[in-house]
């Protein structure tokens, strides 16, 4: 992939004379032996660039662009072909000509090869199976080798990323960054004793674990992995090992002393816990000790190294500060300054003053070095927690025995010294082979850092972690008899909030953009030379962490034939291992552990390579050309390689020395070794390109090493001072932690970020993929907030107050901070060069401008390349500029509070203000002010604050946030938008909308009320909460500074002690619209509301139904009152009004119904029954005349009975109680007609088309309608779209899935609603139609939910009266008039009710095709808006139809069930049916006339029938001939048999339902016939005779 980029970056970079000449400017490859003087590179000459180079013992590989292998060396497993190419004659390995190899590797007699689809190809030596090639003892040419996981069926191929090779083995390191082996020896860290190992198998041991890279010595291996977060690692530690199951704690009782060891040794090098995943490093199971009881062949002891161990105890007992040695590296030797501050000669001993010991201890007898291992509390590092249960009970069984020798110590020495005295983290110490116990400390084995108890990720604060230690050092009970008060004062000093300096798992941005830092090395195999790091000689057979690399941000490993070394992200080296020519780069022993490489200060090794006793350096010295660093063995002319084990008489290096011919070679990217040889791969400098790349990852480099310093020489010591938070005040040392967090997060930032870079170099040289270009933000954000904490944190005094406990710790002379702060200024106070120090990162934002504006020159001005370097350029620029702003604002407002102390500063002083300008040398006047009042205005960048001069101690704060500027004309300026800050030139104008909170004190209707929420020019706009003093509150939308739109509003009740609740929508601060009230007294109002009152359509229920009055009331409300058409359910006296109201009142014509069966219609007056009236009881008894009171008779009337009789005259009396009648008796004669007594009903009832009037022009009104039909169609559209998508927003969570897919649809305004209408718009409008109808939100919708709500009301319950069937029927049909008159408003072009569409196409094919009936449709109302209707209204009607029919249908029925009873053949004889269809019984027909009870709308029954009539004739076709036609005669016994057969039980009902309701255009069509033909059926069966 890479290979393709290159061509692209060096097509411009080349010269005239084409391609050949411009491939030669990169790549380039020179090669050589030794350091001396004499030494020349040799150019190795290939037609491509190369890309990568690997080195064996006698032999090299070299991977060229465009992913073809070459060799040179000695290759003896090439038995046919040639087996020696020169080094400036590679051959090309054909073998792979059909791959695209991205990456070679080179064991000491074998190769390897990663091709781009992750394949591994091997060859060379194969003896030990290195080659993973079974049963070949050499393999000649590169073979494919099968890299497979057995766990998973089938087995799948591993994905590799890297290769490396040792001596006898191989690693490969999958695409799930875990390790794969084989080859011979404890090197491949499997769990097997049977070798060679042929098939590549997995490390067990790292599994679980993040490997970045893996490298192979001759005989060992190393593997840098990611840390584990930190909750991962925190389990309870084990005790006993999980290998050998033996304890990890051990206790030995001698004479007079005990000795706790944890120095448990696991041969197999590493304890798995209880899963079977390695154990975390930071736990101490320290296999690499050796018993103190038990002494091994190779002892060890540890250097305790903590961060006070720099004082020395002198004799008296005092102490004296002398050196930082946590600040020196593991492995610096004592005699080295550090960083600059005077080291005093602190000797690198595990133990305080020997002669000290020596008097307290009164040793005669022994030696020093024999007791002082006796007393030692083997193995510093336990970590006392509730999980170590084996050691705590060790701990206090030993305590006694110990406790007497430990008292008479501490009067002499600090307990600081005591606790590094008694856990210094020694091993055994008897016994040293050829050394005097207890020698010098040189000799003495660094085996681990300071506290091995420390995770792997640890977070790095001084101050936390000597908490830790010293609290748990004071654990052992029994120790603490005669400790001095000073000490026991510093230990319980109460904990400080450590502030992680080496933030856990880095950036959360940054992600996997950058390459991590938190890393720990990894090491296994032989040990013989200390190659481990373990600091012993042993070996390992399975990965162990080498512990004191955890916190070094090791970025790279390399593996030597018997060292290794570890390349650091702050650019230093560790080297361990075999030292026998120097190639360690230090001459300190042991080197069984990690240790520093010697180089001059300001030299940042970037690359490594390691080979057989050499090591080469490549690093930035003084100019950003990279320059090289040998250490090793020195290669003499001539001579054959020396076997490794005979240095004699060969030259080596005491440190690395300096190459000079490295600047001839032009650009290093990178160097390798291997055997005696040396590689270096080289580019020039073609137009600067290269030059700048290695400038900015060179300069990061730098930058990254001096945060990295502060961070250690003057932040952390600061953080960790005693008189800190005495000095600061606990405001201010909040911020210092602030600040050092962000710093932190800054520093590591730029060290993920120079690893990025530096890797960059050493692949593809390219800037594409620059993180600081993709994602700059995170770069700008991590200034941005380390900026504002350096800022607070001066506004605040911080660097002022920090000023004298660094003078403490600094001295008189800070040497060390000037250097640091980059000062050349004298006399410079501390707080001043403090606050320069920290604002020093800044400076570098202008170097990564500069940077990328140089890359940017490389390319034409018109390129994307240039303009996407520019676009970076400019982002770092401006936020430089930005934060130099910043940084002047803040000491500007510093200043100011300087030169300001008293009472008002400590109120207004905050973190984040910042001082704009103040009005002390501006003219600025209070208008209508005291004569002698002196005014002082401060403009903050939150607050405005305004003072009275003479009366310092009032001031008023105004909130920016709620502080609007309106500007006056110039001559009576008083305080004017016109100022313009301290000259910073013009000032963005404030925004006119923001979000703040503010407290009324002068609004009438707000006052003392709090808002919260969106703010347009000075008043709440948009959504916001206010609440009252009195426990009002508001939340909702504003608009102009009072409620408008949806709200909550809660009212506390005074006489109550509850809530009015009322939630809807407002206008201009009013309650107005749709919306719910719930009453403090328990009334519920749901429905319109105007000015704050009920004023529309709305239903009010009252009480529960077991309250004392339960009642509901739906229908109209004039300002607050029952005004208009409603419906009243009284459900307490069991009767419902459905009529007119006025102010509450009944008024006007009306209808009651009553639960015992009693109807009423008439007048009403003053909420009593007045007037003409009818009324009907159960019984059909019917009385119609005068009434005065409710159900009480009044004057003339006629009383009819059921029976026909009736009286005429004047009645009076109450219904039910006795009547005094003056009048005449009548008994009708038989023959006189009584129909007209059914006609009179619902005459006096209130008229259909005065039912919810107010409902309907609700719905016009939301068209945009003054009256109904009034008012523009487009108007009425848009209204509908906002309605949709308004309401949409704001019920977003109440919507079901189908609902909201239904919104969608309809908020396009359909076409159709234009142009005449065809068939085809008929039915887009007859689904828009059952759409909208859907949707609640679309004023359609809405309408309809309403109508159901307001029918239901009527006719359910005691409304269900068979005498109110009439009106039930009527109030549909004035339904479907009103809507059809709203529809037709939207589609004007529909026709008028019984209108004709016309036919839908001209074609004379298609009319012959097409029904007659089809083409030509008559549009009506039912038709068109019955079916959106009717099933919703189907429950309650019906019930009415039932209920009116009740009588016929029980004698219809009983006649069913009785002719039910015979089989099919009598039936059908006794219905007269001819004999020839005796044998079909019609069972189909008979299900199909059953579905008439499922339908809803008339259209769908007669369909029913239509079906079945269908059926009938299909069954008498297939038994007689095809062109029989029925006569009604021979069809009416079939039909009647079927309706028989299928029992209908209401039939009647049905009848009659459809007979209301059908669309009148059918009734004379075949519907029309096929329908009476079932009524004449349901007749007939009523009366037929079953004898």
């Amino acid at each position: 992939r890479f290979m393709k980029k290159w061509k692209w970056k060096w097509t411009w970079s080349g010269d005239r004379s084409g391609k050949e000449d411009s491939s030669g400017e990169r790549g380039l490859l020179h090669t050589w032996k030794g350091y001396s003087y004499s030494v020349t590179p040799e150019r190795v000459l290939l037609s491509r660039p190369v890309l990568q180079a690997a080195l064996g013992t006698r032999h090299g590989i070299l991977l060229v662009e465009g992913g073809q292998v070459y060799s040179f060396g000695e290759f003896p497993w090439k038995q046919s072909q040639v087996s020696e190419a020169g080094p400036l004659k590679p051959v090309l390995e054909s073998a792979l000509s059909g791959q695209r190899v991205i990456a070679v590797a080179a064991g000491s007699f074998h190769s390897g090869a990663l091709t781009e689809d992750g394949g591994v190809h091997m060859w060379g030596e194969n003896s030990f199976g290195q080659c993973g090639l079974s049963s070949l003892a050499v393999v000649p040419n590169p073979t494919p080798v099968a890299v497979l996981d057995l766990d998973t069926s089938p087995p799948h191929t591993i994905r590799v990323l890297e290769l490396a090779c040792g001596e006898q083995h191989s690693l490969a390191l999958s695409a799930q960054h875990e390790v794969w082996a084989w080859g011979s020896g404890c090197q491949l860290g499997l769990v097997t004793t049977i070798f060679p190992v042929w098939k590549p198998q997995k490390v067990e041991h790292l599994v679980g674990r993040h490997v970045l890279q893996v490298a192979c010595g001759a005989f060992h291996s190393l593997a840098l992995v990611r840390c584990l977060p930190p909750q991962e690692s925190r389990r309870p530690l084990p005790d006993k090992c999980g290998q050998c199951h033996q304890l990890l704690y051990t206790m030995t009782d001698k004479e007079d002393h005990v000795i706790i060891s944890d120095s448990h040794y696991c041969p197999l090098g590493v304890e798995l816990l209880a899963e079977g995943e390695a154990s975390s490093p930071s736990e101490p199971l320290l296999s690499s000790h050796t018993s103190a009881s038990a002494p091994g062949p190779h002892p060890s002891i540890t250097e305790h190294t903590d961060y006070e161990s720099g004082r020395a105890v002198a004799q008296n007992g005092e102490v004296l500060t002398t050196t930082d040695s946590d600040i020196a590296a593991a492995g610096t030797d004592s005699d080295q300054a550090v960083g600059g501050v005077g080291a005093a000669g602190s000797r690198n001993s595990p133990y305080p003053d020997d002669q000290a010991v020596k008097e307290y201890l009164k040793l005669s007898d022994t030696s020093l070095a024999d007791e002082t291992a006796k007393m030692t509390i083997a193995g510093a590092s336990f970590q006392v927690s509730n999980n170590d249960s084996a050691l705590n009970s060790l701990v206090s069984s030993c305590a006694s025995a110990v406790g007497e020798r430990v008292v008479s110590t501490y009067e002499a020495l600090s307990l600081k010294k005591m606790i590094n005295y008694y856990y210094p983290g020694v091993g055994g110490v008897a016994g040293v082979p050829g050394g005097v116990p207890g020698g010098p400390a040189e000799e003495r084995v660094r085996l681990e850092e300071s506290m091995q108890g420390k995770k792997s990720c640890s977070t790095g604060d001084i101050r936390e972690e000597e908490a830790e230690g010293l609290s748990r050092r004071l654990s052992l009970p029994g120790l603490l008899s005669q400790v001095s008060p000073r000490l026991l004062r510093r230990a319980s000093r109460p904990r400080v909030r450590a502030v992680p300096l080496t933030p856990v798992g880095g950036l959360p941005e940054a992600g996997e953009l950058l390459p991590s830092l938190q890393t720990e090395v990894w090491s296994w195999g032989r040990g013989e030379e200390g190659q481990l790091g373990h600091g012993d000689n042993l070996p390992r057979l399975q990965p162990l962490c080498i512990k004191c690399l955890s916190s070094k941000e090791v970025v790279l490993v390399a593996a030597g034939a018997h060292h290794s070394l570890a390349l650091t992200a702050q650019s230093q080296v560790f080297s361990w291992g075999s030292n026998s020519s120097g190639q360690l780069g230090h001459m300190a022993s042991p080197t069984t552990i990690p240790r520093l490489a010697k180089l001059s200060e300001g030299i940042r090794v970037w690359d490594v390579g390691a080979g057989a006793q050499h090591t080469l350096l490549l690093a930035d010295g003084d100019c950003y050309q990279p320059i090289l660093y040998y250490s090793g063995q020195q290669v003499k002319d001539g001579v054959q390689d020396a076997p490794q084990d005979q240095t004699e008489g060969y030259s080596y290096t005491q440190q690395p020395v300096l190459l000079p011919f490295c600047m001839n070679l032009g650009y290093v990217s990178g160097v390798f070794a291997g055997g005696q040889s040396c590689v270096a791969l080289a580019d020039r400098n073609v137009m600067g390109f290269i030059a700048s790349l290695h400038e900015l990852a060179s300069a990061e480099r730098k930058f990254y090493c001096k945060l990295s310093s502060v961070k250690n020489h003057i932040l952390r010591p600061l953080l960790d001072l005693e008189s800190l938070s005495t000095a600061l005040g606990p405001a201010s040392t909040v911020l210092l932690r602030s600040l050092a967090r962000c710093y932190s997060h800054l520093c590591h930032l730029t060290g993920q970020h120079s690893a990025s870079l530096t890797a960059n170099l050493r692949r593809r040289r390219e800037f594409k993929n620059l993180v600081m270009l993709e994602h700059a933000s995170i770069f700008l954000d991590t200034y941005n907030e380390y900026c504002c904490s350096v800022g607070n944190f001066l506004v605040m005094g911080g660097f002022q107050a920090l000023a004298k406990p660094s003078l403490e710790f600094f001295g008189k002379c800070p040497e060390l901070l000037q250097r640091l702060a980059e000062s050349s200024e004298e006399n410079i106070p501390l707080s001043d060069l403090l606050v320069t120090l920290f604002y020093l990162p800044m400076r570098h934002l202008h170097e990564y401008g500069r940077l990328l504006l140089k890359l940017g020159t490389c390319f034409e001005v018109s390129s994307v390349d240039y303009q996407k370097l520019q676009d970076g350029c400019s982002k770092f620029e401006a936020l430089a500029l930005h934060l130099k702003r910043r940084r002047k604002e803040a000491e500007y407002t510093y200043h100011f509070w300087k030169s300001f102390p008293g009472k008002m500063t400590d109120s207004l002083r905050k973190p984040r203000r910042r001082l704009i300008c103040e009005s002390s040398n501006k003219a600025l006047t209070l208008q209508n002010s005291g004569r002698f009042s002196v005014n002082w205005f401060i403009l903050f960048n939150d607050a405005l604050v305004h003072a009275q001069v003479n009366t310092f101690s009032t001031h008023h704060v105004f909130p920016l946030a709620t502080l609007w500027v309106e500007p006056i004309p110039e001559e009576n300026t008083g305080l004017g938008a016109g100022q313009s800050g301290s000259g910073a030139g013009q000032r963005a104008e404030p925004p006119i909308s923001r979000t703040a909170s503010y407290t009324f004190y002068k609004d009438s209707r707000l006052k003392e009320a709090t808002y919260e929420g969106r703010w347009l020019a000075g008043k709440p706009n948009g959504r916001g909460v206010v609440k009252w003093l009195d426990g009002r509150i508001y939340t909702g939308t504003f608009k102009n500074g009072l409620e408008d739109g949806f709200g909550d509003y809660v009212m506390p009740s005074k006489t109550l002690n509850l809530n009015d609740h009322y939630q809807g929508h407002w206008k201009e601060g009013k309650m107005h619209g749709i919306g719910t009230y719930k009453y403090a007294t328990g009334e519920l109002y749901d429905g319109s509301f105007q000015d704050n009152m009920r004023h529309g359509h709305g239903m009010l229920r009252s009480g529960t139904l077991n309250s004392s009055s339960p009642s509901v009331f739906i229908g109209q409300w004039v300002h607050d009152k029952k005004t208009g058409y409603g419906v009243f359910d009284d459900i307490t006296r069991g009767e419902k009004y459905m009529g007119m109201w006025q102010d509450d009142q009944r008024q006007g014509t009306g209808v009651i119904v009553t639960q015992f069966g009693l109807y009423y219609e008439g007048a009403f007056n003053n909420n009593k029954m007045q007037g003409t009236g009818v009324l009907l009881s159960e019984d059909n008894t019917t009385y119609e005349g005068e009434f005065s009171e409710d159900w009480t008779l009044n004057g003339k009337g006629v009383l009819t009975m059921p029976n026909g009789d009736y009286f005429e005259g004047s009645f009076t009396g109450e219904w039910g109680s006795g009547l005094k009648v003056t009048g005449s008796f009548f008994k009708p004669n038989l023959y006189d007609s009584d129909g007209d007594k059914g006609r009179a009903l619902g005459r006096l009832a209130v008229r259909p088309e005065e039912k919810w009037r107010v409902v309907f022009e609700e719905c016009w009104m939301r068209l945009g309608c003054e009256a109904p039909g009034q008012g523009e169609n487009q108007r009425a559209w848009e209204n509908i779209a906002v309605a949709l998508t308004t309401k949409q927003r704001s019920h977003t969570m109440n919507l079901s899935r189908t609902q909201n897919r239904t919104l969608e649809s309809l908020e396009f305004i359909p076409q159709q609603h234009v142009g005449p209408v065809t068939m085809e718009k008929y039915d887009s409008i007859r689904r828009y139609l059952i759409k909208a109808c859907d949707t609640p939100l679309h004023p359609l919708g809405r309408l309809m939910e309403t109508l159901v709500a307001v029918y239901r009301m009527t006719y359910v319950g005691v409304g269900a009266n068979r005498r109110l069937l009439l009106q039930a029927v009527n109030e549909i049909m004035s339904y479907l008039a009103r809507i059809f008159q709203l529809v037709r408003f939207l589609f004007p072009d529909l026709p008028e009710e019984g209108g004709a569409i016309p036919e839908p196409s001209s074609d004379p094919q298609d009319k012959k095709d097409s029904n007659c009936a089809d083409t030509q449709r008559v549009v009506s109302s039912s038709a068109l808006l019955l079916p959106v209707l009717l099933p919703r209204l189907y429950p309650p009607l019906f019930t009415l139809y039932a209920l009116e029919k009740e009588r016929e249908d029980d004698v219809y029925w009983e006649c069913v069930l009785r002719l039910n009873k015979q089989p099919d053949v009598a039936l059908l004889a006794f219905l007269g049916v001819v004999s020839s269809t005796k044998d079909a019984c019609f069972a189909s027909a008979t299900e199909t006339l059953q579905q008439i009870s499922t339908t809803f709308t008339p259209s769908d029954k007669l369909q029913v029938i239509q079906l079945t009539f269908e059926e009938i004739t299909k069954e008498v076709m297939s038994s007689l001939e095809d062109n029989f036609l029925w006569s009604m005669d021979d069809l009416f016994p079939v039909f009647l048999y079927v309706v028989l057969r299928a029992r209908i039980r209401n039939l009647g009902s049905e009848v009659s339902l459809i007979e209301d309701l059908m669309d009148p255009c059918v009734q004379h069509g075949e519907h029309g016939i096929m329908f009476t033909t079932l009524k004449a059926c349901y007749y007939q069966i009523q009366h037929e005779k079953t004898t």
